[in-house]
C-alpha cells in the first residue's frame, strides 16, 4: 500500500482536511480506515496520536505501520469515498507547546553537558525526558533558565529534509535509527535533531517552560515537564491548594512553609506524647495478665512498632509463646507471635490455618494477619498453642 501523505508534516496548523479512503479493515470489533492523506498525527515517538473526527465518527487510535497511518472507528467507510476530516486543534496546540519544548531542553543538556535523551514521554498530563547522564538540581535551574530565554527570543523554528550529503554533515541528534528520508527540526542556536512530530512554528508561542521535577533513572536522570497552557494549568492548580492551605493555617501565602513547619514539629511532639501514654497503657495491660506460660495481648489502637515494642514487653516477662494482636473482630487483627519456647513458625502456621489467615516468619517471629472473635482466638492460644505441641 502506498504511505500516507503527512499533512501536519507540510502544515502543523491545518485542522480540516479532505481524504480519500484507500482500505477499510475490521479486527470484529472496530475498524481501521487508511486515507491517501491525512492531518491526524499518529501514536509514535513517545507522543499520543491527535483525537479528532472522520467523516462524522469520533476517531477512536491513530497509529502507523509501514509508513500508512490508520484511523481506528466504529463503522466502517466505503473504499474510494472521499471524506472529510478535523482534530481537536487545543491538544495539538498544547502537545506542539510541549514537544518544542522538549527540544530546547533536551539541546541544551546536550550541548552543555553531553548527554543524550534516550527515552521521552508525551502524556495527557506530564512529559518525561530520560537522559543517560546525572545533572544536580542547580544544573536543572540553569538549564531551565536558559530554556525560557530561547523562549523570549521567539526563534525561528525550521524544519527541512536535507539530501543524504548534506544530511551527512549534519551533527543532529536522534533517540533511534531511521530509515527513509529524514526530517529535521531545527531552534538555531538551541537543537538540531531528527523528529517525526508537529511543532510550533515559532519558540515564542511556547509561552513558558517549567521543569517540575527529576528522578534518578537507569544511571541517568528522568525530567519532568510542562510548557505553555499545560503549565499555566498547572500553576492554577497549584496556586489554589496554596490558598487552600493559607486559608486553613491563617498564613500569607509566602509564609506557608514556616507555618507548615511549626505544624509538623507540634504534631511531631504530639505523637510522641501519644506513644508514650500509650506505651505505659500496654505497659499496666501487661502487669495485669494472670502468670502464665504464654501470653497473649489484644489492642484494637496499636501500629506497628508499637506492636513491636509491646510483644518485646510480653517477652520479657512470659517464657512461653508471646502474641500480641492489633486490630478488631471486623477489620481482622494483624499478629505478632514467638517467644522463649516453641516454634513461632509452626505455631503461626497452626493459627492462620485455623482463622483463615495468612503470614510468614522464623522459628523466633512470626507476623501475620487472621479474622475471627477475640475469644475464640484466645482459647485457640490458651489450648492449642503450647509450646508441648510445637
Amino acid at each position: 500500500m502506498k504511505a500516507t501523505r503527512r499533512l501536519f508534516d507540510e502544515d502543523s496548523r491545518l485542522t480540516e482536511f479532505t481524504a480519500r479512503v484507500v482500505s477499510c479493515q475490521t479486527d470484529g470489533r472496530t475498524w481501521r480506515i487508511a486515507l491517501d492523506q491525512t492531518a491526524f498525527f499518529p501514536e509514535e515517538g513517545g507522543q499520543t496520536c491527535d483525537r479528532g473526527w472522520l467523516a462524522g465518527q469520533q476517531v477512536l487510535h491513530v497509529s502507523e505501520q509501514d509508513h500508512v497511518i490508520w484511523h481506528r472507528l466504529a463503522q466502517p467507510l466505503s473504499e474510494g469515498e472521499e471524506v472529510s476530516g478535523s482534530f481537536d486543534w487545543e491538544k495539538r496546540f498544547w502537545d506542539m507547546q510541549q514537544h518544542t519544548g522538549e527540544h530546547i531542553v533536551s539541546g541544551l543538556v546536550h550541548s552543555l553537558h553531553g548527554y543524550d535523551n534516550v527515552g521521552f514521554h508525551l502524556g495527557s498530563e506530564y512529559v518525561t525526558m530520560d537522559y543517560n547522564g546525572l545533572l544536580t538540581r542547580e544544573q536543572l535551574r540553569e538549564i531551565e533558565w536558559k530554556a525560557n530565554q530561547a523562549v523570549a527570543d521567539d526563534l525561528q523554528v525550521d524544519v527541512s529534509w536535507p539530501a543524504p550529503d548534506e544530511l551527512a554533515k549534519m551533527p543532529y541528534r536522534s533517540k533511534k535509527e531511521i530509515e527513509g528520508d529524514i526530517r529535521i527540526v531545527e531552534i538555531p542556536g538551541i537543537d538540531l535533531c531528527a523528529c517525526c512530530a508537529p511543532h510550533v512554528q515559532r519558540t515564542g508561542q511556547i509561552g513558558i517552560i517549567k521543569l517540575t521535577g527529576m528522578e534518578s533513572y537507569k544511571g541517568g536522570v528522568r525530567v519532568y515537564m510542562l510548557c505553555g497552557f499545560r503549565a499555566l494549568a498547572d500553576y492554577r492548580q497549584k496556586e489554589e491548594s496554596s490558598g487552600a492551605i493559607s486559608a486553613l493555617l491563617s498564613a500569607k501565602a509566602d509564609e506557608i512553609f514556616p507555618a507548615v513547619k511549626r505544624q509538623k514539629e507540634e504534631c511531631d511532639q504530639l505523637r510522641f506524647e501519644v506513644n508514650r501514654l500509650r506505651m505505659e497503657l500496654i505497659q499496666s495491660a501487661i502487669r495485669q495478665l494472670p502468670e502464665a506460660e504464654n501470653a497473649c495481648l489484644f489492642d484494637p489502637n496499636l501500629d506497628k512498632g508499637n506492636s513491636r515494642r509491646a510483644w518485646n514487653l510480653l517477652c520479657q516477662r512470659f517464657p512461653g509463646l508471646c502474641a500480641v494482636f492489633a486490630g478488631s473482630e471486623q477489620q481482622g487483627w494483624q499478629f505478632i507471635l514467638g517467644g522463649g519456647k516453641g516454634s513461632a513458625r509452626e505455631a503461626g502456621q497452626a493459627l492462620i490455618t485455623a482463622f483463615s489467615g495468612k503470614g510468614g516468619g522464623s522459628p523466633q517471629m512470626f507476623q501475620g494477619q487472621i479474622s475471627g472473635k477475640r475469644k475464640e482466638i484466645e482459647i485457640f492460644f490458651e489450648n492449642h498453642l503450647t509450646s508441648k505441641e510445637i
